[in-house]
């Protein structure tokens, strides 16, 4: 079944430097009394909050670094942006392979990581997973198809996240916090260049008693630069002229290209 599944999305990824959040991190230690006295238990942010995809992009790593108050643990959900997926099924019909069913998945994030400081299963009750969505089991994909049964939608949603684990976006394993003493801790969130452009939203929790205490949510965007966003974004408002120029560009590369072949 899942092998005759597809669907179809926007892919990108990043660069940044790591080295920036020891830094912060000393930032943190030093200036943590203040901020606790400003009764902030949680404290957060990242290395860099652009990405920015040039010519040659092969991925990027940005570091979370952060503090907090006390005694606890720290889990990190990182969403990228939402995006309508349709998944399709082909068949085999008179020797051709054609669609015959197809699911809409709204608002399917483009990427999805969970990280935690401890073993997910050992902090956070399963109601509480299931609640903020930590972990890929626990990700909803709401479906807009009233004519599947449930178990075939299953079927559409095993599809739709093999397919981007595959492709490095969705990862089911969960990433590990580390923490720099009692209070500072960090984590390293890894971007494959398949991941699309736009804002995402990492979302930093606080962890007590198997309960949230609070949460605090980090914007990063992720962007094209230079020639390559300027040709996007041509081809995107221009797409007629965007479309005559390749065609008249490819029949002026095939004749330069046949001219040493030609008979003097």
């Amino acid at each position: 079944m899942r092998a005759g599944i597809f669907f179809f999305a926007s892919h990108v990824r990043c660069y940044a430097r790591r080295g920036l959040c020891y830094a912060a991190l000393f930032c943190f230690a030093s200036l943590w009394p203040g901020y606790a006295r400003a009764d902030q238990p949680l404290l957060a942010d990242l290395s860099s909050h652009l990405i920015a995809i040039t010519t040659g992009f092969t991925g990027a790593s940005v570091v979370l670094f952060g503090a907090i108050d006390g005694p606890g643990d720290v889990v990190i959900v990182v969403r990228g942006p939402e995006l309508d997926t349709v998944v399709r099924h082909k068949s085999r019909f008179a020797g051709i392979w054609i669609n015959t069913r197809q699911v809409t998945f709204a608002g399917a994030p483009s990427y999805y990581a969970a990280f935690s400081s401890k073993p997910l299963d050992d902090i956070v009750p399963q109601p509480v997973q299931s609640l903020h969505q930590i972990g890929l089991a626990n990700l909803r994909l709401q479906h807009k198809s009233t004519s599947l049964a449930d178990d075939e939608v299953a079927e559409f949603r095993a599809a739709l996240i093999d397919d981007r684990r595959q492709q490095g976006v969705y990862d089911d394993a969960v990433g590990r916090i580390s923490f720099l003493g009692d209070r500072l801790f960090r984590a390293q969130i890894d971007f494959p260049a398949t991941v699309p452009t736009g804002t995402y939203f990492i979302e930093v929790l606080l962890i007590r008693d198997g309960s949230v205490v609070t949460g605090q949510t980090t914007p990063l965007v992720v962007s094209q630069i230079g020639i390559d966003a300027e040709v996007g974004e041509f081809a995107e408002h221009r797409a007629l002229i965007y479309g005559l120029i390749a065609v008249a560009s490819a029949a002026m590369a095939g004749y330069l290209a046949s001219l040493p072949f030609r008979s003097v």
